[in-house]
């Protein structure tokens, strides 16, 4: 039980950033009644999509993380530097920012 319970504890924190963005500004966005949390450190943006999303929901989801990264950072998302953990993801995308 000792063990379980500090699990739950870092399960409920919600989005972590990777290494990279520890010590980054942090923002949450809502769009089109999707959440996400946007981490911005420097020229780069981290952003975690929160929730769960069936396959047809998630179609959207890759023009909104670089949505909510441009709202949040004001800064532009230069083109084709969206990157995933694994092809496809829509969890998870880091971005180069033209600030």
């Amino acid at each position: 039980m000792r063990v379980f319970a500090p699990l739950v504890l870092l399960a409920a924190c919600g989005a972590s950033p990777a290494p990279e963005f520890f010590g980054a500004a942090r923002h949450q966005i809502t769009l089109s009644g999707i959440d996400f949390v946007v981490l911005h450190k420097g020229d780069r943006a981290e952003v975690v999509r929160l929730g769960y999303l069936t396959r047809k929901e998630r179609a959207p989801v890759p023009r909104l993380m670089i949505e909510a990264a441009e709202s949040t950072t004001g800064c532009r998302v230069i083109p084709d530097s969206v990157v995933t953990g694994l092809p496809g993801d829509t969890g998870e995308a880091r971005m180069d920012l033209a600030c």
